[in-house]
């Protein structure tokens, strides 16, 4: 039987490994559960760390997102943020 951890490896996995398919909001959410989890793996150590290479791919798509989010003026719904 699987445990949870691997569980929400697999799920992230599927997640990144088809990102034309995959929602970008759904591949931010995989990439902030990788960065979450890179940090928590730093506190405890059963917990399985990313790959280097992921963690850094999820960092620039975070990042991406951050600037893209920036430079809106309307929220998803396409209300006026301000």
């Amino acid at each position: 039987m699987m445990g949870r951890p691997a569980l929400a490896l697999i799920i992230v996995a599927l997640a990144m490994a088809s990102p034309a398919r995959a929602d970008p909001r759904d591949v931010l959410r995989a990439c902030q559960a990788v960065v979450a989890r890179a940090a928590q793996s730093a506190q405890d150590p059963k917990i399985v760390k990313p790959d280097e290479a992921e963690i850094l791919r999820c960092q620039q798509v975070i990042r991406d997102w951050t600037l893209r989010e920036s430079r809106m003026s309307v929220d998803e719904e396409g209300r006026p943020l301000r």
